[in-house]
Order: C-alpha cells, then structure tokens, then sequence
C-alpha cells in the first residue's frame, strides 16, 4: 500500500542504498602462459618446446576441424528443416465471418467464434474463439471449492461481498474517477476510508460507495525511515469494515483508490472457494525485485486481495495487538501478511489480480493475459492509458466498461490466436481490447508471453526483474507488431453474438524490405464476432490458482 503521497496503497520503494551486487570481473586465462613452460611468465624467456609440438599435431587439428564443420551443418540442417515444416504445416487458421469476406474491398477482416478452431498435440480441437483454456490449471486450496460449492444454499454473488477502499483526501479529486467506473450503486456494497474529511462524505454521491474516516492509529508505532505511518491506517481497513456488522457478508475484499475492480469476475472466482474456512487470496507484484525486498507470500493491496469472513472475523481480534510486533515494516499489506501468519493463513495465489508494479504501456501484458479471469488493473496514473487517444486514463477504463465488460466479462483479455495463411500473417486476439497482427510465422508458445512494452518499476530495462516469463519486443523493422484497439462493442440480436471492432493504431513505422503483405495496406479495421460464455469460468479446472 502507499502512503497518503501516494493515493491508497500498493506502492513499494526499497531504501535506496539497496543496490543490486554485480559480479567480480574476471580476466581470461592466458593461452601462452599455460603453454609457455609450467603455467609461469617468464618475460625475458623463450616458450619451450612441447611434446607434443610436431608434425603429428597437424592431422588433429585438421580432425578437430572437420568435426566442427559437420556439426555447424548438422545444425543449419535442422534449422532448415525446422523453418520449411513451420512454413509449410497446416497452420490454426482465422475463421472469416461466413457474411464477409476477409481483406474485403472496405479494408476489414471479420473474425467470428463459430468453427475457430486449432490443431492440438492429439489431433482433437480446441475452441479458441471463445478463449476457453485448452490447458486446464489444477486447483489447490485448504478445501476443494467446487465440491464446497456444492453444498452452498445459494451462489457467491456481488450482494455477499463487502469492499473497503484505501484512500487519501489529497489524491481524492483525482482518484474518484476510477471507483465511479466500476462501483454500481445499489447492488454492490462498500466503504471508501479516508485520512480526512472531503467534500462528498457529507453530500453522498450516488455513483460512490459510502465515505468514512479511519480510526486514530496515532497509539502505534511506526519506525521505517522511508515509509509513512499511514500504512498501519490503511491495513486496519478490513478489520474497521468487519466491526460495522453488516449482515450476509462472506467475503471482504480490499483495494486502492486507483485499483479497479471487475466485480463479475471477482464474485465468479470467490463461489469457487468455501466462504466458511480461512482463505487470503491475492497475487504478488510483477516486480521480483519487489517480491524478493518484501515477500512472495504477500498479497499486494493495490491489485486487491480477498478474506473471508472468518478470517476477517480473527484478523479483527488480533490486529491491533499484532501491529505492536511489527513496527519496522514498510507497508500495510506486509502488516497484514505478518498477522496473516501469525493466524496460520498462506496466501491462494490468483493470477486475475494485478498490482502492475511496471511502467510504459501494458499491451504487452494485457494482450498476452493469463488463462483465468481478469479481476484487477492497478496503477493506472503511472502507465499510459489503455487506448490510446483516449480522453483520460479514466475515460479507457469506461470505453472497456461499456462494451466489453458489460456484454462477456469473463471473456474480457482472453487470448486467441490464429494465422491468415495465405499472407502468412500471426493474429493474436485479446477479446475486448486489442489485436496485434504480426508479419510471419510465431508460434503460440511465443505468443503468449507477454513483449516487453513496459519497464520494471524501479525502473530499468532488465529482463530478470521480473517474477514471469517475458520476451523482447522485435527488433526487425518488419516483425514489428500492428495493432489494432477496440473502438466499438455491441451485441447483433439476429446472430446472438457480441461484435466487436478494433481500429488500427496509426503511428511512424520503419521501412521493412521483406516481399511480404502488409496488414496497414490491407487492412484498415478488424471485426471479431464472438458468443457470449457466462459459464466459461464455470467449468471444472478452468480457474488456476496456487496456495503458498
């Protein structure tokens, strides 16, 4: 969580003496001193003669040679070999919409979900146009969530979960905007906390949960030299919240001000978990660095983490005298997971929430998510927006709102991925946001790890500082992506299926040589036709998450 400099929470910085150590530079071994005569250096010495320094030397190094040769061949075989069964193998083709034709004379590719099909390991199919998981991820908590589940009188919806939003009346003016885009009033309930009082906690605002100023935390200590004592208020939120006594509650979910939540896909993912038993779910930060100076079994406060009630219930009993414990740490959601450990709880790991220590632009992570529903955008004032021309960071989030969200939450990121073969195009659809389209063959395995279009938080361009897998973002001219962001949803009543339509991003393009087509000549816009699947997450495995 941050300070009240920073808006809610979720923000970490390590001392700045915390420098990592590089390794010691090491000289290469010198050939002629071994050789010269017993590993010494003699300056003023001649190199002995050697045993083995003849004419019979000559015929090893010829055979040393010629093995090296037949191995660089061997390997520019496979290489070859590799490339044509990549150029000329059936490839995942991209469904045309049976009303359009693709690379029409209007410059627009239709896409549609019906028959999107790709080849897997066994021959059978996978459907990709509705993004469901071809890989299920097992599932590993305390209880099994779906035998739980069984047992429940009645499903998790939004109406058993109680929110307590982290904020600062410094950043209020601006970080209101973000709640209002995804609070709805009269189904949902929650409380915003505050340092101090701002204009709306006495003029209620329909559009905003209800406002209320923490509790005194002045009786605590607080020691770290470059934190701020703020964070002892923000981790006493849940406990504040449990003490109202609101009735019917299972789960109290925590986040910032400038974390937004997508409140389907939340209550999707916490019916798959038995309310009565002590879960804390969450994810960690995206930064390993920042994971390595606070913890991997820390659920970060900004991308939002879940208690059930129970635990909600020992939490409140316990805290205030486990923050005595704790004076040195930086955050609150490092208090909380210290107290967490004290009650025995380990952290369930969801991937959905996303706490985005990075900066840049997100595409790279948004358009390669992972297979689990999207339950969490966090930072959104330090990354660039969503969409590009778009008004404000606020205005992106509402243009993802009012179309995709409102008509498939659960598909909203999904990746699908398929090939124009006659152009030997890669297309890689992430439903309701974006479609890149790239010059070539790239297989899947490359195109589901997100490019880095994005630098770590501390920040710096350094390819191990994260806790996932990444790749490089192409260096040839002509393997540089085109994408194409949403810029309409609807949903076709006549065909019972979601339209939407993805704009190419028009920016400055290096010249690329390759006797290729290019997609911004061809293609102007791209149409996706997809069906709605309220079930998607619904189906047994299709949910990863991790325990510890």
């Amino acid at each position: 969580m941050r300070d009240e400099g920073g808006g809610g929470g979720g923000n970490h910085k390590v001392p700045s003496d915390a420098k990592p150590v590089a390794p010691n530079n090491t000289k290469p071994l010198s050939v002629w001193g071994v050789l010269g005569g017993d590993g010494h250096h003699h300056h003023n010495a001649k190199p002995l003669p050697h045993p083995w320094a003849s004419r019979d030397c000559k015929p090893f190094f010829m055979l040393h040679r010629l093995v090296f040769l037949l191995l660089l061949l061997s390997v520019l075989l496979l290489y070859f070999l590799y490339t044509y069964n990549l150029l000329f193998s059936p490839l995942p083709s991209c469904p045309v919409s049976s009303t359009a034709t693709a690379l029409a004379a209007d410059a627009v590719l239709h896409l549609s979900s019906a028959n999107f099909t790709t080849s897997i390991g066994n021959g059978s199919s996978a459907d990709v146009g509705r993004s469901s998981p071809s890989t299920p991820v097992p599932i590993a908590a305390p209880r099994s969530p779906s035998s739980a589940a069984a047992a429940f009188p009645a499903a998790t919806g939004l109406q058993h979960i109680v929110f307590g939003i982290a904020a600062s009346a410094k950043l209020w003016e601006k970080r209101k905007a973000y709640i209002k885009v995804w609070w709805r009033p009269r189904r949902m309930r929650g409380f915003v906390w505050l340092d101090k009082p701002v204009k709306e906690l006495k003029a209620t605002d329909p559009g905003l949960p209800l406002l209320k100023i923490s509790g005194d935390t002045s009786r605590f200590p607080y020691t770290h030299r470059k934190g701020d004592r703020s964070a002892i208020r923000i981790s006493r939120i849940v406990s504040e919240t449990f003490r109202l006594g609101l009735p019917n509650v299972r789960w109290f979910v925590m986040g910032d001000d400038d974390t937004v939540f997508f409140p389907d896909n939340l209550a999707c993912i916490l019916s798959r978990f038995d309310h009565r038993q002590p879960y804390y779910i969450g994810s960690h930060s995206e930064s390993h660095l920042q994971n390595i100076y606070f913890s991997y079994n820390m659920a970060y406060g900004g991308g939002g983490f879940a208690i059930s009630a129970p635990l909600a219930a020992a939490l409140a009993s316990v805290q205030d005298k486990c923050l005595y414990r704790y004076p040195a740490l930086y955050g609150s959601d490092d208090r909380i997971q210290a107290c967490m450990a004290e009650l025995g709880v380990p952290l369930t790991r969801h991937p959905g929430f996303h706490q985005y220590d990075v900066y840049g632009d997100l595409l790279g992570l948004l358009a390669a998510h992972p297979v689990a529903p999207l339950v969490s955008l966090h930072h959104l004032d330090v990354v660039q927006p969503l969409f590009p021309g778009a008004g404000s960071r606020a205005a992106a989030i509402r243009r993802l709102f009012d179309g995709p969200v409102r008509l498939d939450s659960g598909g909203v990121m999904q990746q699908s991925i398929c090939y124009e073969r006659r152009r030997l195009w890669t297309v890689s659809v992430a439903w309701g946001f974006a479609v890149t389209v790239v010059r070539g063959v790239m297989s899947p395995r490359e195109m589901e790890t997100p490019a880095r279009t994005f630098l770590n938080w501390y920040p710096r361009a350094d390819y191990t500082a994260y806790a996932f897998n990444t790749r490089p973002v192409a260096r040839n001219p002509c393997q540089k992506p085109f994408v194409y962001y949403l810029a309409s949803a609807r949903y076709d009543n006549a065909r019972q299926t979601t339209v939407t339509e993805y704009k190419r991003h028009r920016e400055t393009r290096p010249l690329c040589k390759w006797r290729m087509a290019d997609p911004s000549a061809l293609v102007g816009r791209i149409v996706v036709h997809k069906k709605p699947d309220p079930g998607l997450w619904d189906r047994k495995g299709s949910v990863g998450m991790t325990i510890g």
